[in-house]
Formats: C-alpha cells, sequence, structure tokens
C-alpha cells in the first residue's frame, strides 16, 4: 500500500480517501478492500490531528490479502507518516 499524509488547516476534521484501481481486482472484490479500509481507519480517526488529510492507495495484492495483513500494512503507513511530519515540526 502506499500513502499521502497533508496536514492543512485545523478547521476541518480528519480526511481519509481511498484510491481502489481495477489492478486490485473485481468490483465486488475492490469495493470489500474499501469496507476493510475503512473500518481500519475508523477506530484509527483519534490518532490523527484535525485538519489532517490522509490517503491509502491499495496496490493489487490488497485484493487477496486478509483483514489482519491490510491492518498491519495500515498501521506501519501510519507510523512512517507520523514520523515524516514530526521530521518536518509538524504534529500528528
Amino acid at each position: 500500500m502506499a500513502h499521502s499524509l497533508r496536514e492543512t488547516d485545523d478547521s476541518h476534521a480528519v480526511r481519509v480517501g481511498f484510491i481502489v484501481s481495477r489492478a486490485v481486482g473485481n468490483a465486488v472484490v475492490r469495493n470489500r478492500v474499501k469496507r476493510r479500509l475503512r473500518e481500519i481507519m475508523r477506530v484509527r480517526l483519534d490518532e490523527l490531528a484535525p485538519g489532517t488529510l490522509f490517503v491509502i492507495r491499495a496496490l493489487p495484492q490488497a485484493g487477496e490479502s486478509e483483514f489482519a495483513v491490510l491492518e498491519s500494512e495500515v498501521e506501519t503507513l501510519l507510523t512512517k507518516a507520523g514520523k515524516k511530519l514530526a521530521g518536518r515540526g509538524r504534529r500528528t
């Protein structure tokens, strides 16, 4: 999975977007991946600062991955993104 994290102003809530292309699988598989990613992020929204925009792009192997694997990948992405923002002197 790939990610993008951008901190904008605090005037809006955390926003999370998902990019799941046809390379991931047919419509059923893509929708399953999106539902799983939404649930994974739903319980982690409080970890992100207000105004944060976080985008996750599912790679083709995400269609065959179990929930626990996706969850682990997202956790890794959030950790990397937090370190990147901290390096820029911003909060997560």
